[in-house]
């Protein structure tokens, strides 16, 4: 496999925790889904953001995106750090750049805890929680909902901990988990995950306060966190902890 995307030679080397490995300067990734990594591909390969460094996609020796079930990009220095405020002007940098890009199809044929927790949190699908693994706190904070006229577009949806910090170097970006909603509740995911998981100081929701309909975007990526860990089958009453922090804080902002 390293071969096919020329690192041949290069000692393979586990990176970021994942089931990705580094190659010399290539990373090699287990593709789950075909036609989402392609896209992603495609996408990432034109893509160009002001003062952003992206993972670039390495085609195959023969030209594909994809080989056996592997992908490769190019690798980019640096390591998240809990710079929290800095990732979220990160996101809204980034999806000023994706504004115009279409809805890809695959989206509607999601079926991972991921996408099931997403729809759940925005009223478009439901399923039953585990009330002590946040079910509970999901059922309730749910009634706090209210409509919104955000225009959604292509997000990443997950880029706590996704951002790599490299002393002078622009913020880089390893990859992109695609969802089509507003960018507002991307930046909300951030501060939610930076508030459960980053230490992050009770400030921060009030510091984006002038993005629009905040409260509710805050509301829609805590219930997308309480689904998903309520649905995840190694969440236990442990790992809620910090989720009820940020649920503590989000009320605030309600």
């Amino acid at each position: 496999m390293r071969a096919a995307f020329g690192a041949r030679t290069a000692l393979p080397e586990p990176y970021a925790g994942g089931p990705a490995w580094l190659c010399g300067d290539v990373v090699l990734k287990p593709v789950f889904d075909p036609s989402e990594a392609a896209w992603a591909a495609q996408t990432l390969d034109s893509l160009e953001v002001d003062q952003l460094r992206l993972a670039r996609p390495l085609r195959s020796t023969d030209g594909r995106w994809v080989v056996a079930g592997w992908s490769a990009t190019r690798h980019i220095a640096g390591q998240p750090e809990s710079r929290h405020d800095e990732v979220i002007s990160v996101s809204l940098r980034l999806h000023a750049a994706t504004v115009e890009l279409r809805r890809p199809d695959f989206l509607d044929a999601r079926k991972d805890i991921s996408a099931i927790a997403d729809r759940m949190a925005w009223g478009e699908a439901d399923s039953r929680l585990v009330p002590d693994l946040g079910g509970r706190m999901f059922a309730v904070l749910a009634s706090s909902r209210r409509p919104t006229r955000l225009r959604s577009q292509l997000v990443h949806g997950d880029l706590f901990g996704n951002v790599l910090f490299a002393g002078n170097a622009p913020p880089g970006i390893m990859d992109f988990t695609p969802y089509w909603r507003p960018p507002e509740w991307a930046a909300a995911v951030i501060a939610v995950d930076a508030l459960a998981w980053g230490g992050a100081d009770q400030g921060l929701t009030k510091r984006w306060a002038h993005l629009p309909e905040w409260p509710q975007m805050l509301l829609r990526a805590l219930l997308y966190r309480l689904a998903m860990h309520a649905l995840h089958p190694r969440s236990s009453a442990q790992t809620l902890t910090g989720l009820d922090r940020a649920a503590h804080l989000v009320l605030e902002a309600l």
